[in-house]
């Protein structure tokens, strides 16, 4: 071969490599729940979403109950880099800025209207607060509304007096303690075993985590008080995400619009059988007594209060915007 047949062949190679596609991105997502989970379900389908949109270009992989990271490592695992992409309970970062801890407040915002609005209010603090550590918020989804889950009926908050109450974070464990119970923080992949081993008596939680853990084997009464809402995000690190040419962050962020929208659906839906589910099993269900409602709904008064001293001005702010608009 001569020199210049070499050169001929090396410069046609450098361009053909130049024509090939851009490497695919292929990104790990840690989740902290099972399969069998509705928010797990609408990954998948948004994970998928974004396979087809970017024609494989971005490919995500769903590691779900926390088989690559623990829940409370997911969203340090996506700010360091470690997993592009995860999926936590907002109200779990509650301890870092009280403004995540905003759709945990008892009573502030229990239907699903209500917490529309109040995620409408508070997204634009929560995306500002997600973006100083790196993070990108693609979307939210609100579990079913809290209610207790109890081996005998609850008339009362004093009939909790001195139980073990299952937390799962800073504000399940300021209810525990308003209700006179003894918090005690339980994940929930090991809610059965806490049941079991008396580490636990009784829990607040949504009908979801209700049926995938089975509560009927543990407890008898579901009392329906659809105390609130939280919600699961699912964030992105920026630079990560930022890397990707525009085409294929548009279409992340369309398929997180559809995900969003399609996993509140997905929630109410998930409400009704689930509840009924509960019943099928053979729990008792039953609708909070006059006491417990008044007892509870002046505990999200006191809780209201306390959250509006720890978030100061962006706090007010959020909630004026939420009452402005009911």
């Amino acid at each position: 071969m001569t020199m210049t047949s070499f050169r001929g062949l090396s410069a046609a190679l450098a361009a053909a490599m130049f024509a090939l596609p851009a490497a695919a991105a292929s990104w790990d997502m840690p989740t902290p729940y099972g399969d069998s989970v509705f928010h797990t379900q609408n990954i998948q389908t948004f994970a998928e979403d974004v396979a087809s949109a970017t024609d494989g270009e971005v490919e995500i992989t769903v590691h779900s109950a926390g088989s690559l990271f623990a829940h409370p490592e997911i969203k340090d695992s996506v700010r360091r880099g470690l997993a592009p992409i995860g999926e936590v309970l907002m109200s779990r970062l509650a301890n870092e800025d009280p403004v995540f801890a905003i759709d945990s407040i008892p009573f502030l915002a229990s239907s699903y209207e209500e917490a529309q609005a109040l995620w409408e209010a508070s997204r634009p603090v929560v995306e500002e607060r997600l973006a100083e550590q790196g993070l990108t918020l693609l979307f939210a989804v609100p579990w079913p509304g809290q209610s207790l889950y109890t081996q005998a009926e609850v008339a009362q908050a004093s009939d909790l007096e001195g139980a073990s109450f299952r937390a799962y974070n800073a504000a399940t464990e300021r209810l525990a303690q308003l209700m006179g119970a003894v918090p005690t923080q339980i994940e929930t992949g090991d809610i059965p075993t806490a049941f079991a081993t008396g580490r636990v008596d009784a829990m607040i939680t949504s009908p979801s985590t209700g049926v995938s853990s089975q509560a009927w084997d543990f407890t008898s009464h579901y009392t329906d008080t659809q105390a609130w809402l939280p919600k699961n995000m699912v964030i992105v690190n920026t630079q990560a995400f930022e890397g990707l040419p525009e085409e294929q962050r548009t279409a992340i962020m369309d398929a997180a619009a559809e995900a969003e929208t399609r996993g509140w659906e997905m929630s109410r839906e998930e409400t009704e059988s689930g509840i009924a589910t509960l019943e099928e099993n053979g729990m008792a269900i039953n609708e909070p007594s006059e006491a417990l409602s008044q007892e509870m709904a002046e505990i999200g008064e006191t809780m209201t209060e306390e959250w509006l001293e720890e978030a100061g001005e962006a706090g007010q702010e959020i909630v004026d915007t939420y009452q402005g608009a009911e």
